[in-house]
């Protein structure tokens, strides 16, 4: 089968898939954003729908003190007695089991694993009825944090959350470092516990194992690992965190995670880590996994928010509180409203609600009303490395903040409205004299031409500097005051060489 890739752009990663009947279902990792957990549909593969997000209310995921990077962990889907299940790793939080009739939702409130210590569960059910929770004993708290136990697993009871024996080692891999995004499957005569090893950087890989019960012994494929990109020239690295989804014709896929790869030295990801797929064959009782290919680019895509709605769409998200909790659509109806709490894109909780960026250029404005307050576009990391151009107080500023270094550029504006903008766009330089992974420009629209204010590397955007497990985010940032926003359009390309 011939799949796109990236299945999902923008800042997707550790995909889990199951099969309903003809439609196929992935979730995703969120970590700090909500709503969280966004689940993916699709009827062909190739097209993917956002049908809807886990966590879409307060209490079900507990991330609003989490620091960069944590937050919500490595979901495992299936379909089990007519109903969704999906189990997930929140660090602070614990091993959290969510249930729905429908996956678009609404998803339950979370039961908890009483006493899981682990991260990346996985959950499945013998002929038997019993559900085996398979996770990375990565201890997250109490005695020992920190340190890594292998490939763990347990019985539990789901409904209850009462896990119901001491976890037992497993088979945890060819000897790699990290251990972890475990599922177990029944395939055939055997049971196959997949794992990814040799962490989610460079040397990230899938490996094998079988047995002929679910609790092992296991006994590791003689090919393994059966996925990697490493010390290859693929533009997807970082391959591993595998999941397997078999069609209703007989074929077998692998979606996994991956990274685009930028500049000279492939050194950079400022789309962070996103979702691939590839085709699987099965040879002697082993599956034999494709490497994971870049399609070509899709055709370029314009879209506009304007806000004439009555509830944001299930893409926007915010930084550790829900988009509700810092703006309105009622208040100016057709525009967006948000009203400034005293935080800035540097505090863990912004007045920022926004979408993942999901092309390698892209070309993002809005108009903003400032007259009560000072506002605009923001394009972030984390809070530690981001990039805004604001509006209000007769000015547009432009700032750039990397760590304990900041620069900002500002203009006389008049008036008060103003058009902003934020533009990636190609590297410059060829091979191995390229700058980064692309030029990030911010500015404003001054009558109808772009007045750019600042431009810099965008190597410094990236996954890799920022050490997070996300991606980019664009959206609107209130600093002071009231600020209201007609419209954000988003036009976006991939192909940045």
């Amino acid at each position: 089968m011939e799949l796109h890739n990236p299945v999902l752009s923008g800042f997707n990663p550790d995909p889990s898939i199951v099969r309903v009947g003809s439609t196929y279902f992935l979730a995703c990792s969120s970590f700090e954003y909500l709503p969280g957990i966004p689940v993916y549909s699709s009827q062909d593969l190739r097209s993917w729908q956002l049908i809807g997000n886990v966590a879409t209310r307060p209490g079900q995921l507990h991330v609003a003190g989490v620091a960069t990077g944590l937050g919500a962990w490595a979901p495992t889907i299936r379909h089990h007695d007519g109903r969704f299940w999906l189990v997930i790793t929140v660090v602070g939080q614990g091993a959290l089991v969510f249930t729905a009739d429908d996956a678009a939702g609404p998803w339950s409130d979370p039961v908890l694993l009483d006493g899981l210590n682990g991260i990346d569960p996985d959950i499945a059910w013998d002929d038997e009825g019993n559900c085996y929770i398979t996770f990375s004993g990565l201890i997250l708290s109490g005695e020992g944090m920190g340190r890594h136990l292998g490939i763990q697993q347990v019985r539990v009871n789901p409904l209850t959350g009462e896990v119901l024996e001491a976890p037992r080692p497993l088979w945890s891999g060819t000897g790699l470092m990290f251990p972890e995004a475990p599922h177990l499957y029944r395939i055939g005569e055997h049971w196959y516990l997949m794992i990814a090893e040799g962490g989610t950087e460079r040397g990230h890989c899938v490996s094998i194992a079988r047995s002929d019960s679910p609790m092992g012994p296991f006994e590791g494929c003689p090919s393994n690992p059966i996925l990697s990109a490493r010390s290859t020239a693929r533009p997807i690295q970082n391959t591993g965190h595998g999941d397997l989804v078999q069609t209703p014709d007989g074929e077998w896929l692998m979606f996994c995670l991956g990274m685009r790869t930028r500049s000279g030295t492939r050194a950079f990801s400022p789309m962070g880590r996103e979702s691939f797929g590839t085709n699987v064959r099965w040879a002697d009782g082993w599956p034999v996994v494709d490497p994971v290919l870049l399609s070509d680019p899709s055709p370029a895509v314009t879209e506009t928010e304007d806000f004439d709605c009555e509830a944001l769409p299930q893409s926007w998200v915010g930084v550790r509180r829900y988009p509700g909790e810092v703006s309105s659509l009622s208040t100016r109806p057709g525009w967006l409203t948000l009203t400034a709490d005293g935080s800035s894109m540097s505090d863990l909780r912004p007045c920022f609600v926004g979408q993942r960026q999901r092309h390698e250029r892209v070309f993002i404005t809005t108009l903003v009303d400032v007259a009560d307050g000072v506002g605009g576009l923001a394009l972030r990391i984390d809070e530690h490395q981001y990039v805004q151009v604001v509006a209000g107080n007769g000015a547009v500023r432009a700032s750039v903040h990397l760590h304990e270094i900041s620069q900002e550029v500002a203009a006389p504006l008049d008036g008060q409205h103003a058009t902003l903008f934020i533009r990636t766009i190609a590297p410059t330089g060829e091979g191995f004299m390229m700058s980064g992974p692309d030029t990030v420009i911010v500015g404003f629209l001054r009558d109808g031409e772009a007045a750019e204010l600042l431009r810099f590397d965008g190597r410094y955007l990236s996954a890799e500097t920022g050490e997070s497990f996300v991606g980019r985010a664009f959206g609107v940032v209130a600093v002071e005051g009231t600020v209201a926003f007609d419209f954000v359009r988003y036009e976006g390309v991939d192909g940045a060489r």
